[in-house]
């Protein structure tokens, strides 16, 4: 008589930040085995054991485990009776992962041990692997992860002696969990690869969804998303071809979460309630609890907490029904957060005790870790410093104890914050170093978009360190972090793009004291860094050509907003739309005065928070150079055009350009000197393709073919207007010019949901709509040698905003060779355009100096067309010369 196979079980997988818990899936898989009769038992004992293991099944596949295990032992004991090692083994490998879905953890490796010891005496090897990877499974969740390791491998031995493919492939998906929750992605990744080929192989299409899954599960991890999108789109064609619901179900939930850490909540959603609509059909309780906790935890992160809890307490109604302690544990866990954001200190202590309980009963190292955190920042949001201490340093010592480096980062970083907020600045410093020395561990080997990524998570840590040494007035140190903190994968990708040697992670330091003020020495230029440590202060460092290094800290409180939405305030009130479109007046000569008097207070105001602070530090003479180094919104400052008190803009008084960071400066000077281009590509006006035009609602530009023409002559070419400038013949083009002007429509948007947004608008040739992206841009072959590349399109200079940069087309194309970008941060008319342009090129052929140029060419504009919005627009990051 045969058995039923418990069949895939999936672990939920709990990742921490500072102050919240997210959730995604994992898919370990663990083995069942076929109990054989043995001729000599007697057939009555054989049929009710059988019937009890079956029972017992069934009862599991309802979450019924504490009733399974006693229809499984009540078989265990006529096994017993029988002399039957072999079944005995197997049902207690039953009954082990029963205790385990229960987290009991400890009484399962009793059972498993028991199994083992058994199943040896036997000698069958099949039947021990399976024990083996089931012991392992226990220790994963242990977060034992080097014993887990050590019993996958015995097992996956076993399974390769036998050349069971499949068997071996389940193996490799649970080896890459254990990598996953070591953060040792790349091996995961190339484990879970190993797993995919040989479900292929057996032609095992669930199984290939499963490593496809799990793949998408790592890219997600390290914030590559595209790719984590584009492999789980795979995982749900397949399975949903098999007809596997569960796994659909599943992939689905995976698919919220990716768009969760996307900030697509409304997206994350959908995906969810697809999932829970699967799930409850299949009365997969578990998975259906899960699905609930993901969905509250959407309405938590928009701020409707209420409906969170809602949600979170019927996840938790499910996962006490059924006895999940991990689950319970992580439920109890976000509801503490939503009391947190509630503001309601007590139930979230609370909350957080019983999660605690739960935790240590089902022996969840990581989940006790987590809300230990958990309960520190609530003790840390009401100025118990000491106890918040206590609980971090509890997290601490496990996160240690399981090798947890990702949470240690997190741990050693609100360890620095609560000591800063009690003043003991020098041992703030200490957590707060070791905390970036830890986080940094974790990027080597990853890729761009992934270090990005995580850069983005850790930067509330170099802006927490920044604050402990300004505040010991250790201001060059603090001013090292800053550039430590910003642009980092920008740099590395730089560095390495310039780099001779063969090696795919070349070692680039950030750079010292002495480094930036060599740079601001080559660069004859001023350098004024900015770096908005929180709602309340920026700091401002001004590095003088001299090597002279002052500071300044800027109180933000008197703005009553953060400083992101006055900046995004100021920015409409003179008169661009979000972060587009610049309204400007039919007739430029007859401004509205009261939108001229809003127009001048604003940039006043934020000339106040910009310059003033830092006026005394700035050269006097009007033709040195000030390169600003924005962070984050203030990438979206017009520099150029911030008044002073007595009405003088700043283009009047300094030439302006702009740059991520000091040490970006100092690879685009390299970069310049290795231009080899030639000649001049200027392309006008391209034809829009119809659908293209239809969805961004774009019109053909007229006065960029217009421009376009009067460039190429300035430029001894001739311009590539209409159905010419496909994205092919651009590509093909681009490599051998030394300067590129684009006269054409530019996007902000993520065009291709790949995570990096802008695109150039290029004609269409039959085979693509003629959208050249930055993501394209970057991930191309394309080597630029040009020393210049001016987008004359409207939101080029846009992006994604990060501690990076500006993530978008500026980026992507200084980082295939071009030393020099000028972009524009806002739509400008075309006549107001085609004068500035016109009067640059003119100005570069007799000014080496792309600034000056650019400088002379605004003030020439200002006069005709006094509005700041017709001529301040256009920014110039990379190299002057």
């Amino acid at each position: 008589m045969h058995y039923k196979k418990i069949g895939l079980i999936f672990l939920i997988f709990l990742l921490s930040s500072i102050g919240s818990v997210t959730f995604a899936f994992l898919y370990p898989q663990f083995y069942t085995l076929n109990l054989q009769v043995l001729a000599q038992t007697p057939q009555d004992s054989i049929i009710k054991a059988n019937d009890l293991v079956n029972q017992g099944i069934e009862q599991s596949e309802k979450s019924q485990f504490d009733t399974a295990i006693k229809s499984w032992q009540s078989a265990l004991t006529i096994y017993q009776r029988v002399n039957d090692s072999f079944s005995q083994g197997t049902v207690l490998n039953y009954i082990g992962l029963a205790y385990r879905n229960l987290g009991q953890y400890q009484q399962s490796l009793v059972s498993l041990q028991q199994a083992l010891a058994l199943l040896k005496e036997g000698q069958d090897k099949v039947a021990i692997g399976t024990t083996f990877n089931n012991l392992g499974l226990v220790y994963n969740n242990l977060s034992q992860y080097e014993q887990a390791l050590d019993f996958y491998q015995q097992a996956l031995a076993i399974k390769q002696e036998f050349n069971d493919r499949r068997g071996q492939a389940t193996l490799l998906n649970n080896i890459g969990t254990t990598y996953r929750n070591l953060s040792q992605y790349q091996k995961a990744l190339e484990v879970y690869r190993q797993a995919l080929i040989l479900f292929k192989s057996v032609l095992d299409k669930s199984g290939e969804g499963t490593s496809l899954n799990n793949i998408g599960g790592v890219y997600d991890n390290l914030g590559q998303y595209s790719e984590a999108l584009e492999v789980y789109q795979q995982a749900l064609n397949l399975l949903q071809d098999v007809k596997d619901k569960t796994g659909e179900g599943t992939t689905l939930n995976n698919i919220g979460v990716l768009y969760r850490n996307l900030g697509q909540y409304s997206k994350a959603l959908e995906q969810y309630q697809q999932a829970l609509e699967i799930l409850k059909q299949l009365g997969k309780r578990p998975l259906i609890a899960t699905t609930l906790n993901n969905i509250g935890e959407i309405y938590d992160l928009q701020h409707q907490y209420e409906t969170a809890l809602n949600y979170y307490e019927q996840a938790l109604k499910i996962r006490q029904e059924i006895q999940d302690k991990v689950g319970e544990g992580t439920t109890l866990n976000s509801i503490g957060a939503a009391y947190r954001n509630l503001g309601k200190y007590p139930e979230a202590l609370k909350v957080y005790q019983q999660a605690l309980a739960v935790k240590t009963e089902a022996n969840d190292s990581r989940g006790r870790a987590t809300t230990l955190n958990n309960r520190g920042n609530v003790y840390l949001d009401q100025g118990q410093h000491a106890k918040a201490l206590e609980y971090y340093q509890q997290a601490l010592e496990i996160y240690t104890e399981v090798g947890d480096r990702p949470n240690i980062g997190t741990t050693l970083n609100n360890i620095g914050s609560a000591y800063l907020q009690t003043g003991s600045y020098q041992r703030a410093t200490e957590k707060l170093k070791k905390a970036i020395e830890v986080l940094e561990s974790l990027r080597p080997g990853l890729s761009d978009a992934n270090k990005v990524a995580i850069f983005e998570t850790q930067d509330y840590t170099y802006r927490t360190l920044q604050r402990a040494l300004i505040a010991q007035n250790r201001i060059e140190e603090a001013l090292e972090i800053a550039e430590r903190g910003r642009a980092r994968a920008y740099v590395e990708l730089l560095s390495k793009r310039l780099s001779d040697t063969s090696d795919p992670q070349p070692t680039i330091l950030p750079p010292t004291i002495k480094q930036v003020q060599e740079i601001a020495q080559t660069q004859k230029a001023t350098l004024v860094e900015y770096s908005i440590i929180s709602e309340r202060e920026l700091f401002i460092w001004v590095i003088q050509p001299t090597g002279k290094i002052s500071f300044r800290l800027v109180d933000l409180k008197s703005l009553k907003t953060s400083l992101q939405d006055f900046v995004s305030n100021s920015r409409t009130l003179i008169g661009v739309r979000g972060r587009s479109l610049a309204i400007i007046p039919k007739n430029p000569n007859e401004l509205n005065k009261n939108q001229d008097i809003i127009t001048r207070k604003t940039l006043e105001n934020l000339h106040q928070i910009l310059i003033q602070p830092i006026a005394k530090f700035l050269p006097t003479n009007p033709s040195s150079r000030i390169i600003f180094l924005p962070h984050t919104s203030l990438f979206l400052i017009p520099f150029p055009a911030l008044q002073d008190t007595n009405g003088k803009y700043l283009i009047e008084k300094y030439i302006i350009s702009t740059a991520p960071a000091i040490q970006v400066l100092d690879l685009t000077h390299k970069q310049r000197q290795k231009v080899s281009g030639v000649g001049a590509l200027v392309v006008g006006n391209p034809k829009i393709e119809t659908q293209v035009s239809r969805k961004y609602g774009l019109t053909q530009l007229d006065g960029a073919e217009q421009e376009a023409i009067k460039i190429a002559e300035i430029l001894n070419t001739k311009a590539i207007l209409g159905i010419e400038p496909t994205k092919a013949a651009i590509l093909q083009k681009m490599p051998s010019a030394r300067i590129i002007h684009l006269a054409t429509h530019g996007l902000l948007d993520d065009v291709q949901k790949l995570g990096i947004p802008g695109a150039i608008v290029l004609a269409p040739n039959g085979k693509d709509n003629g959208l050249l992206t930055a993501k394209e841009i970057l991930d191309s072959k394309l080597k630029l040698n040009a020393e210049l590349v001016v987008l004359s399109a409207c939101d080029t200079g846009q992006g994604t905003l990060t501690g990076d940069g500006v993530i978008g087309l500026s980026r992507s194309l200084i980082t295939v060779g071009a030393p020099s970008v000028i972009v524009t941060l806002w739509k400008i008319p075309d006549t107001s355009t085609a004068l500035l342009m016109t009067e640059f090129y003119q100005n570069l052929q007799q000014h080496s100096d792309k600034a000056t140029a650019l400088r002379t060419a605004m003030l020439t504009t200002m006069k005709k067309y006094p509005n700041p919005l017709e001529w301040s627009g256009f920014t110039l990051i990379g190299e002057a010369e």
